[in-house]
């Protein structure tokens, strides 16, 4: 299962106590795919005074004449822009009634989404949750596995700077539904997690006197998530960890405190007959990234790699423009000039528009300059490359949309990429961002597609002798994730796996990158990693 990060849990508590959002109404009893909303739970479900605010099935306003018409206004400046809040006093109506049309004008399978009274939801949570297709895949998964909201305060805050409260720990739920398998697998230095010695690979037996393994009611799975999501610096839970293979318990209590995630911490060289390969571990696509990859670059640059590694097991997307600009320094200005990196679909209103942007629809290319998404480099400043022919990524049911956006970009301009670990997560899809009255709304609008045209890889990429194959497969070999090595170290089994296909070697066999239990639906599973990171998102 995709990983979870402690260092960004802060806005998890009301969203995400499932497996996904495909099940949460009706696994958990939550009330939808997100936190309380900016309706709350206590607004008026009373009908709007404003004319043609009832409800007409197939009938739908503007999504423009409800915006910022809130049960709860925010008041003063947003920090983010400067300008004062648009809000003014509404209902909870007010707010369903917005998210009904904006539904309606821009998710991509609007033709997909039932009808349904918005005055019959008391909450905005509660009406979002069901605003999404109930289609699923060739594999039976649920199509859109990505509908969710956040707090904007908290979503603008950690996808700008990095900084959450956690342990500085990331977990990777390896197995979800009991008998679970729960592990540490990175750790970040300087924080509570390696103060008290845990380490990438021992596996949780419990947390605050829950069995992480068994516990299967609510009221445990409560706990469970508390204490793997912290939503208050300070807060103290205690955890028994156990490495595997070993008999030897760890009894720790942990601490919650800021912790600000470095999205790009460990960047290496191997040596090899043939020159030095190169080595990324790439964990996250927020602004703070975008520097720290340029610096990747560089480093590996003066080292004359003649190859390169990229580790983005644990890495489920996030802006579209920082995977853009590392595919570029991958495989430099030849195969890439005047290429799509990703052409986005919206649905069939939208052929020629982009309809959040108002522009004409032009693919994002592979950005050759940076993006401004940090004060230094400057927007605009040329970006450094290495001009490689081929990749290996280390891929996991972690590697989710903009990641796996880096895969398909580069097989649309021809540089080979080699997937070593397990089928990714199977996210061709994205969205803008959107708030209103406080909540920002993550809503499927595109697809992306490479410039080969290619975008169907709704089950995710798959190396070419895994067991069960998608319908995205890639020349490479089916490795299991090894907790018994630090990420980085040339004996782990997927970077093992890498450098000896790159010498000739062939695959280890059998094939041992088996997929994690991963059912559709799950009377009570555990939180593993917050979905604004398991996207690919447009800025405006």
């Amino acid at each position: 299962m995709k990983p979870f990060s402690t260092a960004v849990a802060r806005s998890w508590r009301a969203t995400l106590r499932n497996l996904g959002c495909a099940a949460l109404t009706a696994a958990v009893g939550l009330s939808g795919c997100g936190g309380g909303g900016g309706g709350g739970g206590s607004g008026s479900s009373t009908n709007s005074p404003a004319s043609g605010d009832t409800w007409v099935a197939g009938v739908f306003l503007a999504s423009s004449h409800f915006a910022a018409q809130c049960q709860k206004p925010r008041a003063g400046t947003d920090p983010g822009t400067g300008a004062a809040y648009p809000d003014v006093q509404g209902t909870t109506l007010d707010e369903n009634n917005w998210l009904r049309s904006w539904t309606n004008e821009l998710y991509l399978w609007y033709l997909e989404v039932p009808d349904l009274d918005p005055a019959n939801y008391a909450t905005t949570a509660s009406y979002f949750a069901v605003l999404k297709t109930s289609a699923t895949t060739a594999t039976g998964k649920p199509k859109d596995r990505f509908h969710f909201t956040y707090p904007t305060a908290q979503y603008e805050q950690m996808s700008q700077s990095g900084v959450d409260i956690g342990y500085g720990v990331t977990f990777d739920v390896a197995v979800a539904v009991p008998p679970r398998q729960v592990y540490a697998a990175y750790v970040w230095p300087g924080y509570a997690a390696a103060a008290a010695g845990l380490v990438r690979g021992l596996q949780i037996l419990s947390i605050d006197g829950v069995d992480m393994v068994n516990a299967n009611d609510s009221a445990s799975v409560d706990i469970l998530n508390q204490g793997l999501a912290p939503t208050t610096s300070g807060e103290s839970h205690s955890f028994t960890l156990q490495q595997p293979g070993s008999n030897t318990l760890l009894s720790v209590t942990l601490q919650a405190e800021d912790v600000t995630e470095t999205p790009v911490p460990t960047v290496t060289t191997v040596a090899s007959s043939t020159g030095p390969v190169g080595y990324i571990l790439f964990n996250d696509h927020i602004a703070t990234s975008e520097p720290e990859l340029i610096d990747a670059i560089n480093q590996l640059r003066l080292a004359s790699v003649t190859d390169l590694v990229l580790d983005i097991r644990y890495n489920g997307g996030g802006y579209l423009d920082i995977a853009s600009e590392l595919a570029y320094m991958i495989a430099g200005p030849g195969p890439t000039a005047n290429e799509a990196f990703d052409q986005q679909a919206f649905n069939s209103k939208y052929t020629s528009t982009n309809p959040v942007t108002g522009k004409p629809l032009t693919p994002t290319p592979f950005h050759s300059t940076s993006q401004g998404f940090s004060s230094s480099p400057a927007a605009g400043t040329s970006l450094p490359y290495l001009g490689l022919p081929r990749v290996f990524v280390l891929t996991g049911p972690g590697t989710c949309s903009a990641s796996e956006a880096i895969i398909n970009g580069l097989n649309g301009v021809n540089v080979q990429v080699i997937q070593i670990g397990s089928t990714t997560c199977g996210k061709p899809y994205g969205f803008y961002p959107q708030d209103n009255c406080g909540t920002t709304y993550f809503s499927i609008e595109f697809q992306g597609d490479n410039a080969q045209g290619f975008g169907n890889y709704p089950d995710g990429f798959s190396p070419q002798n895994s067991t069960s194959l998608t319908s995205a497969v890639q020349p490479g070999c089916s490795v299991a994730d090894d907790f018994g090595h630090a990420l980085g170290d040339p004996a782990e089994d997927r970077l093992a796996a890498a450098l000896g296909y790159r010498s000739g070697q062939g695959c280890p066999s059998p094939p041992t990158g088996v997929a994690p239990i991963l059912p559709a639906t799950a009377a009570h599973a555990l939180v593993h990693r917050e979905f604004w990171r398991e996207n690919r998102i447009l800025r405006k």
